[in-house]
């Protein structure tokens, strides 16, 4: 089993004004002389970890994190608004911050959500991209969330039962309820889709079990983008990244998944994986959405292979 990277500090960060009031927090980690890869978290709305760039050779990345619009670090947090935050301000803003820190092309890595971001950026500016790797494959299709929202009901029939609002579309319902003036209101929803969040995964290998937890801003931030986003979805065309796959011809892919995955089936990962030239699937017979030692261990391989 391969060890992943000492933890180490940022040698820089900083808030980039975006523009719209919006300023997005970053930092900077490994050699400044390295190989330039950035890291999109997932959610939307889940912000960056300190231990992500431990997957990353300190000695060979230019390791690149920050928090996407309304959380984490990035200001005004999605607690108190979601004006200006969509996918094309996101997909703007990495290449602002590209800019910014004067790296010319860099590899593009993420996961779940942070997949969709990606492609999606890569497809806009593929000559930016030298390398993409992700994993736990999300293209933010109508399908896909409706699958998770919904359509995974068939395994948890009472816990979807607490959740359902009963309502046409309950993700939409939701963002309304995150969007209450009642702060009251907004915490009721946020710890149920929270709730529904955990038990989606409830049945994966160690997975911890499900139970009610405090809200508080991380998870009030994270409920309120997902739904804005998912309510959306993520104002893409239905299929359009899969579609425009072909895009990515030339640049090296690695896509990582977890057959157990049932947040987000395995179906789209191979979907992709046939619509991108070079593209290499990589799929874990017994892991899920979560991390697992086969899948950091394909992940450390294909980074430290292009390092080289």
């Amino acid at each position: 089993m391969a060890e992943l990277y000492p933890l180490t500090e940022p040698y820089d960060h900083g808030l980039l004004d975006v523009g719209d009031g919006h300023r997005v927090h970053w930092e900077t980690y490994g050699n400044p002389a390295g190989k330039p890869a950035v890291v999109l978290h997932g959610g939307p709305g889940q912000g960056s970890a300190p231990g992500m760039p431990r997957a990353f050779d300190p000695a060979r990345y230019r390791v690149v994190l920050l928090d996407q619009r309304g959380c984490g670090r990035s200001t005004p947090h999605a607690t108190t608004s979601v004006h200006a935050n969509t996918t094309e301000h996101l997909v703007a803003d990495l290449e602002k911050l590209r800019e910014h820190l004067g790296i010319e092309r860099w590899m593009v890595t993420g996961g779940s959500w942070g997949t969709t971001l990606a492609l999606v950026y890569a497809e806009r500016f593929p000559e930016r991209v030298t390398e993409i790797v992700v994993s736990a494959i999300s293209t933010t299709r109508r399908s896909e969330i409706d699958w998770l929202y919904r359509g995974v009901r068939r395994f948890f029939p009472e816990e979807w039962a607490r959740f359902s609002l009963g309502a046409e579309d309950d993700v939409a319902a939701y963002a309304r309820l995150m969007a209450d003036p009642d702060p009251a209101v907004r915490d009721r929803a946020a710890a149920a889709w929270w709730r529904w969040e955990n038990v989606v995964l409830s049945l994966e290998p160690g997975a911890p079990p499900v139970q009610d937890e405090p809200v508080d801003d991380t998870i009030r931030a994270f409920v309120r983008l997902t739904t804005h986003y998912y309510a959306n979805a993520g104002w893409l065309e239905e299929g359009a990244v899969i579609r425009d796959a072909g895009r990515l011809a030339g640049i090296p892919g690695v896509l990582i998944h977890g057959r157990l995955d049932l947040s987000c089936p395995v179906t789209t990962a191979v979907e992709l994986a046939e619509a991108w030239p070079g593209a290499r699937l990589l799929v874990d017979d017994h892991s899920g959405h979560r991390a697992s030692d086969v899948k950091r261990d394909w992940k450390l391989a294909a980074l430290d292979r292009f390092a080289a």
